[in-house]
């Protein structure tokens, strides 16, 4: 049998990935249907695992609970698979993601009988934390992510060095290259220095990260190709879909441009997009162009 790793996205989706998370999670205990889902669903990364006529057959979740950490729950595999590794594969799922997405730890509360599960795939075992409706005894369990990113590791040290020294707002704001992974690259923020007065994150706050995620792509375009050169935004633009109420995450769409012009000491022109997510949905796009001045 070969399983998939999905996104749910469409109705059809969500509704399969939250009944089987209801349906092994909490009916057995009598609870009432909607109990399965909570306040941190639109600031999540959901992911589910489908077979070959595309059932649901795993499900789980996580949160960034601050920059560097995140919390997994409503792990679920379907009775009929149980045996066949795919509760390792949806585990296994989540963390590469949050590792991309700069988490370097990982905790969750393990039911009792989950617990020699977690401690094969490498989670320390710790205190009791809670029973659940009276009967399911849980324990804190967290295990230390390997980083995503090797072979730009320290180009991602060195770019945030430079954000931190030369733009004060960018220490401030806790804003950190987390990972440059097929072309893709992302950038964290913490929460808690960019809330508003609603308790979100200050539309200000979302646009610089959205501009240095561009400008931090083009830095590290011109690094791969062993190029230098002064980059500026000429042009932007910015679309605010939603209020973004966990943990800030930046990611780049696409890169269009040419920076191999600067060898011949004309400018380079680059236009980027940047999505700016609220676990999995997009809270603001970003568009900006960017130009890159040769050095003489």
């Amino acid at each position: 049998m070969t399983y998939r790793i999905v996104k749910p996205t469409t109705k059809a989706q969500i509704a399969a990935y939250h009944q089987l998370r209801f349906t092994l999670l909490r009916q057995p205990w009598g609870q009432e249907k909607g109990s399965e889902i909570d306040d941190l669903e639109a600031s999540s990364v959901h992911r589910m695992i489908v077979d070959e006529q595309d059932k649901v057959v795993a499900v789980g979740r996580y949160h960034k609970t601050d920059c560097y950490t995140a919390q997994i729950r409503f792990m679920a595999v379907d009775d009929s698979v149980q045996g066949q590794g795919v509760g390792k594969l949806m585990l296994t799922a989540l963390e590469q993601i949050a590792a991309q997405q700069g988490v370097e730890v990982i905790e969750l509360n393990a039911r009792e009988n989950a617990v020699k599960f977690y401690q094969a795939c490498d989670y320390q075992l710790g205190d009791k934390s809670h029973l659940l409706y009276g009967q399911i005894q849980h324990y804190k369990m967290r295990k230390m992510l390997q980083p995503s990113t090797t072979e730009y590791s320290d180009a991602l040290t060195q770019l945030k060095q430079v954000w931190h020294q030369t733009i004060s707002v960018s220490k401030h704001m806790l804003i950190h290259p987390a990972s440059l992974i097929e072309g893709v690259f992302t950038v964290c923020a913490d929460r808690q220095a960019n809330i508003n007065l609603h308790n979100t994150m200050f539309a200000g706050s979302i646009y610089t990260l959205a501009t240095l995620t561009g400008w931090g792509r083009v830095h590290l375009l011109l690094e791969q190709q062993n190029l230098n050169g002064d980059i500026v935004l000429a042009d932007a633009d910015i679309r605010y879909h939603k209020p973004l109420h966990g943990q800030p995450l930046a990611q780049t769409v696409d890169l269009d441009g040419d920076v191999s012009v600067l060898q011949r000491g004309k400018r380079a022109r680059l236009k980027i997009h940047v999505n700016v997510l609220d676990g999995d949905t997009i809270a603001a796009s970003f568009s900006g162009k960017y130009v890159v001045l040769p050095k003489a």
